[in-house]
Protein backbone atom coordinates (compact mmCIF):
# COMPACT_ATOMS: atom_id res chain seq x y z
CA UNK A 1 0.00 0.00 0.00
CA UNK A 2 1.13 3.29 -0.83
CA UNK A 3 0.50 6.69 1.56
CA UNK A 4 0.66 10.52 0.89
CA UNK A 5 0.50 12.91 3.30
CA UNK A 6 0.10 16.01 1.72
CA UNK A 7 -0.04 19.90 3.17
CA UNK A 8 0.96 23.62 1.64
CA UNK A 9 4.71 23.72 1.52
CA UNK A 10 5.97 20.26 2.44
CA UNK A 11 7.49 21.63 5.37
CA UNK A 12 5.27 20.79 8.36
CA UNK A 13 2.77 18.77 8.80
CA UNK A 14 3.15 16.42 5.68
CA UNK A 15 6.70 15.72 6.59
CA UNK A 16 5.85 14.97 10.38
CA UNK A 17 2.62 12.63 9.38
CA UNK A 18 4.74 10.65 6.97
CA UNK A 19 7.76 10.31 9.60
CA UNK A 20 5.12 9.15 12.33
CA UNK A 21 2.97 6.76 9.63
CA UNK A 22 6.42 5.18 8.65
CA UNK A 23 7.46 4.53 12.42
CA UNK A 24 4.26 3.08 13.17
CA UNK A 25 3.92 0.74 10.16
CA UNK A 26 7.48 -1.01 10.66
CA UNK A 27 6.86 -0.90 14.73
CA UNK A 28 3.25 -2.90 13.74
CA UNK A 29 5.54 -4.65 11.24
CA UNK A 30 3.06 -3.73 8.01
CA UNK A 31 3.95 -3.36 4.43
CA UNK A 32 3.77 0.17 2.99
CA UNK A 33 5.51 3.02 1.30
CA UNK A 34 4.98 6.41 2.77
CA UNK A 35 5.66 9.69 0.87
CA UNK A 36 4.96 13.62 1.56
CA UNK A 37 3.99 16.44 -0.56
CA UNK A 38 2.92 19.88 -0.98
CA UNK A 39 0.46 21.69 -3.24
CA UNK A 40 2.31 25.32 -3.55
CA UNK A 41 4.97 25.74 -6.05
CA UNK A 42 7.38 26.33 -3.96
CA UNK A 43 6.50 22.93 -1.61
CA UNK A 44 10.15 20.64 -1.06
CA UNK A 45 8.24 17.85 -2.79
CA UNK A 46 5.33 18.89 -4.96
CA UNK A 47 2.01 17.06 -5.58
CA UNK A 48 2.14 16.11 -9.23
CA UNK A 49 0.27 13.73 -11.29
CA UNK A 50 2.69 11.01 -10.73
CA UNK A 51 3.07 10.87 -7.56
CA UNK A 52 -0.68 11.22 -6.95
CA UNK A 53 -1.26 8.19 -9.26
CA UNK A 54 1.44 5.78 -7.21
CA UNK A 55 -0.69 6.72 -4.20
CA UNK A 56 -3.47 3.91 -2.82
CA UNK A 57 -4.60 6.49 -0.21
CA UNK A 58 -3.90 10.12 0.27
CA UNK A 59 -4.26 11.94 3.68
CA UNK A 60 -4.61 15.98 2.96
CA UNK A 61 -4.51 18.51 6.06
CA UNK A 62 -7.20 20.54 5.14
CA UNK A 63 -10.15 20.67 2.41
CA UNK A 64 -7.84 23.40 -0.04
CA UNK A 65 -5.16 20.61 0.03
CA UNK A 66 -7.94 18.43 -1.68
CA UNK A 67 -9.60 20.63 -3.45
CA UNK A 68 -5.89 21.29 -5.28
CA UNK A 69 -5.08 17.39 -5.79
CA UNK A 70 -8.48 16.97 -7.48
CA UNK A 71 -7.48 19.58 -10.08
CA UNK A 72 -4.66 17.77 -11.09
CA UNK A 73 -6.45 14.43 -10.51
CA UNK A 74 -9.97 14.20 -10.42
CA UNK A 75 -9.93 10.45 -10.60
CA UNK A 76 -8.20 10.48 -7.45
CA UNK A 77 -11.55 11.72 -5.17
CA UNK A 78 -12.06 8.68 -3.75
CA UNK A 79 -8.45 7.84 -2.11
CA UNK A 80 -8.28 11.35 -0.07
CA UNK A 81 -8.90 11.75 3.19
CA UNK A 82 -9.11 15.31 4.68
CA UNK A 83 -7.83 15.32 8.25
CA UNK A 84 -8.63 18.71 9.27
CA UNK A 85 -5.12 19.31 10.79
CA UNK A 86 -4.43 23.35 10.91
CA UNK A 87 -1.24 25.06 9.40
CA UNK A 88 -0.48 25.97 13.22
CA UNK A 89 2.60 23.29 14.21
CA UNK A 90 5.65 22.96 13.54
CA UNK A 91 7.76 20.24 12.23
CA UNK A 92 7.65 17.30 14.51
CA UNK A 93 5.70 19.37 17.28
CA UNK A 94 5.10 17.28 20.47
CA UNK A 95 1.57 18.50 20.09
CA UNK A 96 0.84 17.43 16.39
CA UNK A 97 3.15 13.92 16.38
CA UNK A 98 0.14 13.36 19.13
CA UNK A 99 -2.27 14.46 17.03
CA UNK A 100 -0.96 12.54 14.16
CA UNK A 101 -0.98 9.60 16.63
CA UNK A 102 -4.56 9.99 17.75
CA UNK A 103 -5.64 10.10 13.70
CA UNK A 104 -3.54 7.30 12.51
CA UNK A 105 -4.82 4.93 14.87
CA UNK A 106 -8.27 5.62 13.52
CA UNK A 107 -7.13 5.24 10.22
CA UNK A 108 -5.84 1.56 10.93
CA UNK A 109 -9.06 1.34 13.03
CA UNK A 110 -11.22 2.31 9.65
Amino acid sequence: MNYLFVCTFNQQRSPTAEYVFRDILKTKKVYGNVKSAGIDESASVRATPEIIKWADRIYVMEQHHKDAILKIDPKSKNKIKVLGIEDRYFRNDPILIRIFLSVIILLFIM
